[in-house]
């Protein structure tokens, strides 16, 4: 669809007055999707409820397009705590759980999900939620490096294909399908990406001589 506004800056990151601006404004735009969508988003009710001047999210941000990449850009960056049991079985149960709690609690749920709502209908937001996925695989892959370490799992596995079967099925529901998720949801996402890795079907490719 066409793009809301045009490229933005909002990949910088500033200190200082700068980055309490852009906390600021990101928060604003979390409460106003989450209150009103994608479709009746405006730089005005952000600007507002930030108490920032419109020049200046149009000058660094472009526009509401630029403010939901930004916003991935910002949750990218938050520090995400890796689970550390000393079992990648419980580990990797404890990622796919996260991930239901955060998509299934009340409490939690309603801001994620309407920024990757929205950022599905946008160019620069799909580019920043893929980044977005990116980065979090790559953080949880440690707990199945880790694994492969202290010989949990095979050697030659590749990291991030476990952590992405073993979260995919979450987000195809919730996103693609719209199923609900039971309890059991992530338990069976966690153990069939295990059993896959173990049978070796996450192998990195060998290189062609």
């Amino acid at each position: 669809m066409p793009e809301k506004s045009q490229a933005t800056r909002a990949g910088t990151r500033p200190g200082g007055r700068s980055a309490r601006v852009r906390a600021a404004v990101v928060a604003a735009t979390l409460a106003e999707l989450a209150e009103k969508g994608y479709d009746q988003l405006t730089v005005e009710a952000i600007c507002h409820r930030a108490d920032v001047n419109k020049s200046t999210v149009y000058r660094r941000w472009g526009g509401v397009d630029g403010l939901i990449a930004d916003a991935l850009a910002l949750s990218a960056d938050q520090p995400w705590p890796i689970p550390d049991t000393g079992n990648v079985d419980e580990d990797i149960q404890l990622i796919a759980q996260e991930v239901y709690a955060t998509f299934t609690d009340p409490d939690l749920r309603t801001a994620p999900t309407a920024l990757i709502g929205a950022a599905l209908r946008s160019d620069l937001g799909a580019a920043a939620l893929s980044a977005f996925f990116t980065a979090r695989h790559q953080q949880a892959a440690e707990v199945v490096t880790r694994a492969v370490e202290q010989g949990q799992l095979p050697d030659g596995i590749d990291p991030v294909e476990l952590i992405r079967a073993a979260t995919a099925p979450l987000y195809h529901r919730l996103f693609i399908t719209g199923e609900p998720l039971d309890e059991r949801a992530p338990h069976r996402a966690a153990a069939a990406a295990l059993l896959a890795a173990r049978a070796g079907l996450f192998n990195r490719a060998e290189a062609e001589p």
